[in-house]
């Protein structure tokens, strides 16, 4: 038999015979036992010596056990103290109440000893368990916090002296142009789409950290100028790629944050001229969805994905694959993130030779 302490008990019975019993029984096995005769003083006792279980008879005077059971899960202080009950009742409604009132067990009275240690170890086990698991995702909080932290401040940092390089890039290049070599204005023009690309990179890693905590007002979207302020984004890429855009006359209402929403049509419009066919051709649309929900979606004219492909697109840091322009694998999952948290959902649907279409929904303004 082990000496060491085993835990706290509370027995809370009306019967001096059974609280004599299972007091020596538990005792001589290293138990602490703390005892009460009625659901009053169990709640006093409960408060001043937090037990690890609780032993609690149904049937008592003035408190019978499932009013004590009730008041104790409705405590923060007690709720998650595990409670196993005892009873000479072996009606099944008995115990189903016993379990919506939060009970994890139940003893047959007359208890037998070996039951009774049986069922404690058990749940002493599982409590136990339970804690181990609770610190972990506590610490594990903690880490993912002082992470994101520190992502956050490097991010920044780091995105400063890039807008400094930018800025001295942009200079140089409308201002001396001319005057510089083919090859070096081919240099300096390859340095500023290297470090805009690291900027843009910087942005979306802020974005996807933002988006985990920010609360931001659902509002009515003008989806139209929502669309339009991308194109002038992405106008470069657009003349780049001599991309044609055909767009619907008028948009759909539906609700969300307009900031989070232009990134997601920069994104879908953006992949579109990357990944879509030569040259480019998006079709813009937008369509009532189930249950008060609004689809926007957009048709490319590209390839089209595999469904082993497609199963990877919104895996953050994950590509599809080697093509004309590589993407830093971001993009996708920031797009997932920010509609779900805007109430909606993402999605792709493609065959290959096809091309795809990506869409996401939305509540409608209703």
């Amino acid at each position: 038999m082990s000496h060491s302490y085993q835990g706290t008990l509370l027995i809370v019975d009306d019967k001096p015979t059974n609280l004599k019993m299972l007091f020596t029984y538990l005792r001589s096995l290293n138990f602490k036992v703390l005892v009460a005769q009625n659901g009053y003083e169990a709640l006093i006792r409960v408060v001043r010596v937090q037990p690890d279980i609780i032993l609690l008879d149904v049937m008592m005077p003035k408190m019978d056990g499932f009013e004590t059971c009730r008041r104790l899960k409705v405590n923060e202080e007690t709720r998650e103290i595990p409670v196993i009950f005892m009873t000479a009742r072996s009606e099944t409604v008995d115990k189903v109440k016993g379990f919506e009132l939060g009970a994890v067990d139940y003893i047959a009275k007359p208890v037998q000893q070996e039951e009774v240690l049986a069922r404690i170890n058990t749940h002493l086990n599982l409590r136990k368990l339970q804690k181990q698991l609770e610190n972990k995702n506590l610490e594990l909080q903690q880490q993912n916090d002082e992470l994101e932290a520190f992502g956050h401040t490097v991010a920044h940092d780091l995105k400063n002296p890039l807008n400094s390089i930018n800025g001295y890039l942009d200079y140089i290049l409308e201002d001396f142009s001319p005057e510089l070599e083919s090859e070096v204005l081919e240099v300096l023009q390859n340095v500023k789409k290297a470090s805009s690309k690291m900027v843009n990179i910087i942005d979306a890693l802020l974005l996807l950290a933002s988006s985990r905590h920010l609360e931001v007002p659902m509002e009515p979207l003008n989806m139209g100028e929502i669309v339009s302020h991308v194109q002038q984004r992405l106008s470069y890429m657009m003349r780049q790629y001599e991309a044609n855009i055909i767009m619907p006359s008028n948009w759909l209402i539906a609700r969300g944050y307009a900031p989070w929403i232009e990134e997601v049509w920069t994104n879908y419009i953006s992949n579109g001229l990357k990944y879509g066919g030569y040259p480019p051709l998006l079709k813009l649309g937008a369509s009532p969805d189930a249950n008060g929900y609004l689809r926007f979606w957009v048709h490319d004219n590209g390839q089209g994905l595999t469904p082993e492909q497609q199963s990877r697109l919104f895996v953050p840091f994950s590509r599809i694959g080697k093509s004309r322009v590589e993407g830093h694998g971001l993009g996708l999952s920031i797009v997932q993130r920010i509609v779900e948290k805007s109430g909606g959902r993402v999605g792709v649907e493609s065959k290959v030779g096809k091309g795809s279409t990506f869409y996401f929904t939305l509540p409608a303004n209703v």
